[in-house]
């Protein structure tokens, strides 16, 4: 089924932010989560591979994208703020290569003019799918993020998402502003099977969560705030491309951009990943399922045979980590270290992309 929510026609899908965790009602919306490029400059060493020469890499694929070699071993999964991500529990993973960004624009259109594909937001939509609706609103379009000057609750996510006709990876926000000078900025308006198209293309596949979550926390201890540590910022500067300001009225563009940065804008963690927190959510593999974690195995999960989202238990919904550009401690929290994310497949928006990983031939 494509594109399943039109705004106009029924409520939003749940996603993967969440209100401050002393705020009684927890919020979630499938809708996961101009702008000058603005690099931070030098990387801060204390979060800086101690050497660089010490960062490997491998791997190939069509895209040409450098690959980061993730030495395998044993990690504590999860996080205790966030109940779906208990228990906290150990897991190995395998060793193999990631994309040391997020896959951006240029990429992506490389992709689409050696194969002719055609995204999701693309495709025309079927008038049987949505029998009440008026036939003259069923365009092609996908979900954007518009700020909202007089938002009176947090609870009422429709204030700020919009389905906009003609919105795609093209034109992210819409007809009137396209990727043009942002083509090395992550590629957005991918539904699923999009980012699974790509990956398989370039040879490639999608990370499982737990692949993300090890890759993200190259090393450190299970109670880092921060997949980098405690603290959003070194020095004065951000360390990540997150929301600034009052949520959703005023993005006070601290970090230099209002959605998303040119990939590598802000330092990598030990291994050498960028963007492993804010910019965009990542596509996983794994299907979500809330309680999951108790029952995954300990080597390479891979999630559960199915989805299960018991706020919207009738959705398809996989796994996406790292927050992105509106996450924030007013509203969405899921960027923290150990969280976990959750999208509707066939519901792109303007703040979800993904990066790839690649096995290791034996």
């Amino acid at each position: 089924m494509q594109f399943k929510h039109l705004l106009y026609l029924s409520p939003l899908f749940l996603y993967a932010c969440q209100l401050p965790t002393n705020q009684a009602k927890v919020i979630q919306t499938t809708v996961s989560d101009s702008v000058s490029v603005c690099h931070v400059g030098a990387i801060p060493s204390r979060f800086a591979p101690q050497d660089r020469n010490l960062v490997q890499y491998g791997g190939t694929g069509k895209d040409g994208v450098k690959m980061v070699f993730i030495q395998g071993g044993t990690f504590k999964m999860g996080s205790n703020s966030f109940p779906d991500a208990q228990p906290i529990h150990d897991v190995v993973v395998s060793s193999f290569y990631m994309d040391e960004h997020e896959v951006t624009n240029r990429q992506f259109a490389a992709f689409v003019k050696a194969t002719g594909y055609v995204t999701l937001a693309e495709r025309p939509l079927d008038p049987k799918e949505f029998p009440d609706a008026d036939p003259a609103m069923l365009v092609p379009g996908s979900a954007v993020f518009t700020p909202v000057s007089d938002a009176t609750s947090l609870s009422d996510y429709l204030q700020w998402w919009s389905y906009v006709p003609g919105a795609n990876w093209k034109q992210p926000e819409g007809p009137d502003r396209t990727i043009k000078g942002r083509e090395d900025h992550p590629v957005t308006q991918l539904a699923y099977q999009d980012a699974e198209a790509y990956a398989k293309w370039v040879g490639k596949r999608l990370p499982t969560e737990a692949e993300w979550e090890y890759a993200a926390k190259a090393g450190k201890h299970v109670n880092e705030t921060y997949y980098w540590g405690t603290e959003k910022k070194e020095k004065g500067r951000w360390l990540a491309n997150i929301y600034q300001g009052e949520f959703p009225k005023q993005n006070s563009k601290e970090d230099g951009f209002e959605t998303t940065a040119p990939v590598k804008s802000f330092p990598s963690n030990a291994w050498g990943l960028y963007d492993l927190e804010g910019n965009v959510w990542e596509w996983c593999s794994d299907y979500y399922k809330a309680d999951y974690y108790a029952t995954s195995p300990k080597t390479n999960p891979k999630g559960p045979a199915e989805s299960h989202d018991p706020q919207e238990p009738g959705m398809v919904k996989r796994v996406q980590r790292g927050g992105s550009f509106l996450c924030n401690d007013q509203y969405c929290e899921r960027y923290k270290a150990g969280s976990r994310g959750k999208g509707e497949v066939n519901s792109p928006t303007n703040n979800v992309g993904f990066r790839c990983v690649q096995d290791i031939k034996q």
